[in-house]
């Protein structure tokens, strides 16, 4: 299977030896996000919304770059630093989700890259 590597600068430069998106066949794997802002590669996390809101936008860029929607997500999974954010982070990504849901999973971690409270990576279905 050919392997295709997604790149945009719509969303942050990897921070590592990593690629922003893998595109095998129909399936595209989405790196994780973190709050950085692409253009300054600064971090966006005045508050958990704030930290939020830029790791869905950073995962819609990768994921229009690719050729895709969040409305293709098979799945999403999101790393907390502390899950009393959880609900928090529902209504968010309620906002930039609607039915059907991708499937997800939510974890609580001790630490993130650059001390964020939150991570987010996917698997997009192409159609």
């Amino acid at each position: 299977m050919t392997r295709q590597i997604i790149q945009t600068e719509a969303a942050p430069a990897a921070i590592g030896p990593y690629s922003q998106a893998v595109r095998c066949g129909n399936t595209v794997y989405l790196s994780g996000q973190i709050a950085l802002n692409p253009v300054s590669m600064e971090l966006r996390n005045a508050s958990i919304e704030d930290e939020t809101h830029q790791v869905f936008a950073n995962l819609r860029a990768v994921a229009e770059a690719a050729g895709g929607s969040l409305a293709q997500f098979a799945r999403v999974g999101i790393f907390l630093t502390d899950l009393g954010h959880y609900a928090t982070v529902n209504r968010i990504m309620g906002e930039y989700f609607k039915p059907p849901f991708p499937a997800r999973a939510a974890v609580g971690v001790a630490a993130l890259p650059r001390g964020v409270r939150i991570e987010a990576d996917a698997v997009m279905v192409l159609d």
